[in-house]
C-alpha cells in the first residue's frame, strides 16, 4: 500500500517523465538521487553506474527527444515499505526525436527503484527495455 507522499511523489515522477521525452531533463534531476549507488539498465542493453553518470546520461538522452505525441505509464505493481520503494510497469511513448523525420513509437518495460533521503523520495534505479507483445 503506498502512502500519500509516496503517491504525490510518483505524480512528480510521471511529469518528470513527461519534461523528459520533451527535452528537459530538469524534474528528473530533481526526482532523482545525487548520492551513490544508482544505476541505469538502458533499453539498448547498456549499464550506467553512479549518480554523477547516471544524471549526465539522463542529461544526454533527454537532449535527443523534442516532444512526444503520447508518454503513457502503466502500473503493474508498485509500492512502499519503509525506506524503500518501487514501480514496475510499461512506458508506451511515441516521440520526436533529434535527426527523425516522424515520431518514433517506444514501449518499454519499466522497473524504478526509489528511496527516501532526507525525507524525501528519490529514483535511485531505472531498468527499461522495449516491450515485445505476447
Amino acid at each position: 500500500m503506498t502512502d500519500e507522499i509516496f503517491s504525490a511523489y510518483l505524480t512528480r515522477r510521471k511529469a518528470a517523465s513527461d519534461a523528459f521525452v520533451a527535452g528537459d531533463v530538469a524534474p528528473l534531476h530533481e526526482v532523482s538521487t545525487a548520492s551513490d549507488p544508482a544505476t541505469i539498465l538502458g533499453p539498448a542493453g547498456t549499464l550506467v553506474q553512479g549518480a554523477e553518470s547516471v544524471n549526465a546520461t539522463n542529461a544526454e538522452g533527454s537532449a535527443r527527444f523534442t516532444g512526444a505525441e503520447r508518454n503513457d505509464l502503466e502500473t503493474i505493481h508498485g509500492g512502499e515499505e519503509g525506506d524503500l520503494a518501487w514501480w514496475v510497469g510499461v512506458q508506451r511513448s511515441v516521440v520526436s526525436v533529434e535527426g527523425q523525420d516522424e515520431p518514433v513509437p517506444m514501449d518499454l518495460r519499466v522497473t524504478e527503484l526509489y528511496r527516501r533521503e532526507d525525507g524525501a523520495w528519490k529514483l535511485f534505479h531505472r531498468h527499461a527495455d522495449p516491450l515485445r507483445e505476447s
